[in-house]
């Protein structure tokens, strides 16, 4: 999956100029936001978090190395590209395909 294969969904409030997406990698979920209050939002850029999921249910907002950095359980001001990248990562750590949700 590429991004360009992601649907943004708008968020509800206080969001409302804001969208999200959340891609199933089985054992996490990888979380695509952009908003006004979102890490690089306002510039058009993305920012991720990574959820531990279990049973398909979402559980706690968790650190990935390669991911995200040590300390951190987001990630912003990214691009369209970047977005890609990390999809690939996600893929490459949990061997899923991911799928939205």
């Amino acid at each position: 999956m590429k991004f360009s294969d992601v649907k943004m969904l708008p968020m509800g409030q206080p969001y409302k100029n804001g969208t999200q997406a959340m891609l199933d990698f089985g054992e996490y979920h990888l979380s695509i936001v952009k908003h006004d209050h979102s890490y690089g939002g306002t510039q058009g850029k993305y920012e991720i978090g990574v959820f531990k999921s279990q049973d398909g249910v979402v559980t706690d907002m968790v650190e990935l190395p390669g991911i995200t950095a040590p300390g951190d359980t987001v990630k912003g001001y990214l691009s369209d590209y970047e977005i890609d990248a990390t999809i690939k990562k996600m893929f490459a750590i949990t061997g899923n395909n991911p799928v939205q949700v």
